[in-house]
């Protein structure tokens, strides 16, 4: 029997963990990035603490588990344009990401995965959650999961609940947007529950930032069942909170995982570097 080589310690009942043992700057091996992505299956999220990475060596490591995309909103770096930088400068108020949601369920091939590579950090505050939609699914009711078999939501890019994707990365925004205009055109279609490709479990695929309404039935009508299925995936139960430290880097599962970055640090600079991992149609 092989020995395992990284260290993998749980940081809270429903997901998330820590992973020890491991310098991503390096290209640590087969074996290695076998555990690693075992230890993703298993946990969701994985926080990987102590990294010195640069924007191609961020890049590596996400390529690990699939092809990158490019995300449509923000211009990628230049020595990396699958990398995007998030920044919130000290003057400004809204933050991204600052609402629950699973990344870019606008598109046909929603990510398989996010990167996120802590650069500047505030001195208190700026945590993000994260939410176990595996969890959320099997604590529903089997009549609740029998009305949800059939529906298919439509998640929108408009960021119409925030108030706009221009709102947050726009204007009032450091970081540098493009096709803005063209957002409240991207629409894609997805199964409200969808099953994991690789380990076969179902889970609740709606949030929101981006779900909008079912197939077939108006906002309005869509509206309070949304309402009560995104108030219930993000139940306390089914999180793990984390507190950013530079040179930290997680990468979670976008398939089964919601996330919100929190904007309670004002006055203080943040500064991450996220590659999404492409993924396949949900089904």
């Amino acid at each position: 029997m092989v020995e395992q080589t990284i260290d993998v310690r749980r940081v809270a009942g429903s997901l998330g963990a820590d992973v020890f043992g491991v310098d991503l700057s390096k290209d640590a091996g087969n074996q290695v990035h076998d555990e690693i992505h075992q230890a993703f299956l298993d946990h969701q999220v994985l926080f990987i603490r102590d990294q010195k990475l640069t924007p191609p060596q961020q890049a590596a490591f996400a390529r690990r588990f699939g092809p990158l995309n490019e995300y449509p909103f923000v211009k990628g770096l230049e020595d990396a344009p699958e990398i995007i930088e998030i920044v919130k400068e000290p003057d400004e108020k809204i933050n991204f990401g600052g609402i629950w949601h699973s990344d870019t369920t606008y598109l046909d091939d929603p990510p398989l995965g996010t990167v996120l590579y802590a650069l500047e950090v505030p001195a208190v505050g700026g945590d993000t959650m994260y939410a176990n939609m595996y969890d959320a699914y099997d604590a529903l009711s089997d009549g609740m999961k029998r009305i949800l078999a059939p529906l298919v939501g439509v998640s929108s890019a408009a960021l119409r609940r925030s108030g706009g994707r221009a709102k947050g990365i726009g204007e009032d925004s450091s970081m540098t947007p493009q096709n803005l205009d063209i957002a409240a055109t991207i629409m894609a279609e997805h199964p409200v529950v969808r099953t994991h490709p690789e380990t076969g479990r179902k889970a609740l695929y709606v949030n929101s930032a981006h779900t909008v309404s079912f197939k077939g039935m108006t906002r309005e009508e869509s509206k309070p069942l949304i309402e009560f299925l995104c108030d219930h995936a993000v139940r306390p139960e089914f999180t793990c909170r984390f507190q950013w430290a530079v040179g930290t880097l997680a990468v979670w599962d976008n398939r089964c995982v919601q996330h919100f970055a929190i904007n309670d640090y004002h006055g203080e600079r943040r500064r991450m570097h996220r590659a999404t991992i492409t993924g396949d149609r949900p089904h």
